[in-house]
């Protein structure tokens, strides 16, 4: 039976505990007294959570994705729009800073309504039954990955749309720790999405690029200082960003770069290619000055993701 409004809820919010009690460096209170300290801003975070799960039910994954965003940021830009192919089967390589990334890009891409998405088997996902019902979720066993290349290779048979992050984990957001940073972490990606271009010859590759949706300011706040090492310092900010409005106030950037697909240079090439792109991308990101001619920020309203902000 589907799990009531309260006890949806009630289970985003002891997920949310948790996570916070784990940027903390402190998931051993856990089962303490003192985690009820952290209720409040974990439930405030469930009820929004909800409200999202509700809107993509009702609205669509673009739609109620651009009401969350319009909430945890101060909008979207985004450019390279005509490089998505408007049909036929497609996969968008992204990379992962984290935060607002997944729902900046479901938001983006409101143009193709039949977008799957690999993601990693998390019990806060699982909690969203209308946004599990958009996934394909990646187990952790490696023995039960083969259903998810024949569930996506499925979706992409049928001309659908699929996204995932080669990286499998979560990036540096160039804005935020510069660019050097985030071409490295090129290196971890995976090229298993070539196998696609071998089940579904056919199957256009899109690039695009995610950025200044971690606060910078952040990063430097002093609970950072409870943290040893540079990666729990960061987990910590994003879990302040979550909680605190005074971080929300970045505009998110999603750029896409060119379609292709993987030729007669087959995988190797087709990774190439993408590698290639997604450092360019990356190395133009942030660092010219928007002007007249620049994209327009998209106003992330439920009504029109895509409608320019005044």
């Amino acid at each position: 039976m589907p799990a009531t409004a309260p006890t949806l809820v009630e289970t985003l919010t002891e997920l949310n505990i948790s996570d916070l009690l784990d940027s903390l460096g402190l998931l051993r209170l856990r089962d303490t007294p003192l985690r009820h300290l952290f209720r409040p801003a974990a439930h405030r975070f469930a009820m929004t959570a909800h409200e999202f799960d509700n809107r993509v039910g009702a609205q669509g994954l673009a739609q109620g994705s651009a009401w969350l965003v319009d909430r945890m940021t101060a909008g979207i830009v985004c450019s390279g729009l005509q490089h998505l192919p408007p049909q036929g089967p497609v996969v968008i390589l992204a990379n992962h800073p984290g935060m607002t990334d997944t729902v900046a890009l479901f938001t983006s891409l409101a143009s193709r309504p039949d977008l799957r998405v690999i993601a990693a088997d998390r019990p806060f996902l699982r909690a969203l039954p209308h946004v599990a019902r958009q996934l394909i979720l990646l187990p952790d066993e490696g023995g039960e990955r083969m259903a998810v290349v024949r569930a996506a290779t499925r979706h992409l048979q049928q001309g659908g749309a699929l996204l995932t992050f080669p990286a499998g984990d979560i990036e540096p957001d160039p804005a935020t720790f510069g660019a050097q940073r985030a071409v490295e972490s090129l290196r971890h990606w995976s090229d298993s999405y070539a196998l696609f271009a071998r089940l579904v010859p056919e199957t256009r590759f899109v690039p695009a690029l995610v950025s200044h949706v971690v606060s910078a300011d952040a990063q430097h706040h002093p609970l950072t200082l409870l943290r040893r090492t540079a990666r729990d310092k960061e987990k910590l900010a994003v879990a302040l960003q979550v909680a605190l409005p005074r971080y929300r106030k970045g505009v998110a950037r999603v750029t896409f770069g060119v379609s292709t697909s993987a030729g007669p240079g087959g995988a190797k090439a087709l990774a190439a290619s993408i590698t290639t792109q997604m450092r360019q991308l990356i190395l133009a990101d942030g660092s010219e000055p928007r002007t007249a001619g620049s994209p327009s920020p998209i106003h992330a309203s439920p009504q029109d993701p895509r409608s320019p902000a005044i």
